[in-house]
């Protein structure tokens, strides 16, 4: 009996605190950390729109003058195993 481990691919969480409301905006997209960063910088930079496509295939998008705060973080590298006979 052997086991087998599958990495799952690092996702970058995002939550965007939104002015004027209560909730929250959680994303997880597939960036890394210096791309996800610039593309915020520049949206509040240039009071542009922050357009991300999460790991669904869902997209946001986030007026800039809209964002109060933002909290960016890596996923844990998750491992699935199991066993093979």
């Amino acid at each position: 009996m052997r086991a087998v481990s599958i990495l799952m691919e690092a996702r970058m969480n995002i939550i965007i605190g939104v002015r004027g409301s209560a909730r929250e905006l959680a994303i997880d997209v597939d960036l890394d950390f210096d791309e996800l960063s610039s593309r915020v910088e520049a949206a509040i930079r240039d009071g542009s729109v922050l357009d991300l496509v999460d790991s669904k295939k869902e997209r946001s998008l986030v007026p800039a003058n809209a964002i109060g705060y933002v909290q960016m973080s890596e996923q844990a590298e998750r491992r699935v195993g199991f066993a093979i006979h």
